[in-house]
């Protein structure tokens, strides 16, 4: 009876020992919810709104970010089944096993509360005590029976632990076969993506030159805005500085000469890289930060300067650290740039359609800065967003939260 028990109990704890890593399961499964969010994301803020004026461009930009989120989305499926199905492979061998073990084991433990329960009355355990030769012997009963009370505890418990493991292997190959299933899904919607896709690219290359020559009139027209802010900015440090009393003696150009109060702010942001909030409450980034070649047309380049957000309409943006409205850039079309000083950094907010705030005015973080711009003719909620330390250009990606 005590073999059978040891028996089982190693056996237990092979099995129990080469379950899934539940760290790696863990983060597959947050993975997949964050694309899985993403994708709805994208679904619910580029492709519900129905515009007014279609751009086969920017459609097969959007469309291109999807199949890219499907794509990280079906990896981190394929990577979950596939730690699945080495689990199951390795545990289904010894399942047999455990199951005959557990049948003895319940066999057993049957027969041993038989007997007990044939000997079960005090008088029989007292004659047992009283029948002894002399005290040593008695002692060593009252410790068997003790002990007997005890491995039948234990043997009781066992018999729950050996059918959760059964339970639990089944429940994995139920959570692998929903995972199939959602696979499959996620791959024909993968290729319905695909076939717009090909659609798009054949009207595009219809139009290509067009497409071309509004491309380049757009990079035309964000570079004078990119150059408009640095003057600004330039311009603001300059008579920033010229209100400083007692200026160090050698004075960097294009660089705030900061009063203690602002060195504590500079200092406090810079200690917070990483961790800052997004502008936006809900969202996601449809560009990066930086030099990067159109996803179309080789050949050319698009220098982001800074993160662009898409959101749901009437929605504002949030300032992303405590500081004082520098200025406020005025547009075509009324849509304005807040910009807002931390010390030496500045983070900048553009595409505002209604501003809450104005020059000068002390700012908290989080708090709403201005209702972002919708497009009428794409339908889109767009916020660019900037950051500076001083007049140079920072990656904001490297500093806020991680989503």
């Amino acid at each position: 009876m005590k073999k059978i028990f040891l028996n089982i109990f190693i056996f237990t704890f092979s099995f129990l020992s080469v379950s899934i890593n539940a760290q790696t399961k863990a983060e597959l499964e947050q993975q997949r919810k964050k694309y899985k969010k993403e994708i709805n994301q994208l679904n619910k803020l580029l492709f519900s709104e129905q515009k007014k004026e279609k751009n086969a461009l920017e459609e097969l930009r959007d469309l291109n970010q999807k199949i890219e989120l499907r794509n990280k989305l079906l990896a981190t499926i394929e990577s979950e089944t596939k730690l699945l199905s080495r689990k199951i492979n390795t545990n289904e061998s010894k399942l047999k096993k455990l199951k005959t073990n557990l049948a003895s084991l319940k066999e057993d433990y049957a027969e041993m509360i038989y007997k007990s329960y044939k000997s079960k009355s005090q008088q029989s355990r007292l004659m047992f005590l009283l029948s002894s030769q002399n005290f040593y012997q008695a002692y060593k009963r009252m410790e068997y029976m003790k002990q007997y009370t005890k491995f039948r505890k234990k043997q009781g418990e066992s018999i729950v632990v050996q059918t959760k493991v059964i339970d639990s292997l089944n429940i994995q190959k139920i959570e692998k076969d929903t995972l199939l299933v959602f696979e499959k899904n996620q791959k024909t919607e993968i290729e319905n993506d695909k076939k717009n896709q090909e659609n798009l690219i054949s009207t595009i290359k219809k139009r290509e030159n067009k497409y071309k020559r509004d491309l380049r009139n757009k990079i035309k027209e964000d570079k004078l805005i990119a150059a408009r802010i640095d003057k600004l900015i330039k311009e603001e440090i300059a008579r920033a500085n010229r209100k400083i009393k007692n200026k160090p003696k050698t004075v960097k150009r294009n660089e705030f000469i900061l009063s203690p109060e602002a060195k504590v702010l500079a200092a406090n942001f810079e200690s917070n890289k990483g961790k800052l909030p997004w502008p936006i409450e809900q969202g996601l980034i449809t560009r990066k930060f930086g030099v990067q070649p159109h996803p179309t047309f080789p050949g050319i380049t698009i220098n982001s300067t800074g993160l662009h957000f898409v959101t749901a309409k009437e929605s504002d943006a949030e300032a992303i650290f405590d500081g004082e409205v520098l200025n406020i850039l005025v547009g075509s079309g009324g849509i304005k740039n807040v910009m807002v000083r931390h010390g030496n950094y500045i983070s900048s907010y553009n595409n505002i359609e209604s501003s809450y705030v104005k020059k000068g005015d002390k700012i908290k973080t989080g708090q709403k800065i201005g209702k972002i711009f919708t497009d009428k003719v794409s339908g889109k909620t767009k916020l660019v967003f900037s950051l500076f330390k001083n007049t140079k250009r920072l990656n904001p990606s490297s500093w806020i939260l991680k989503r």
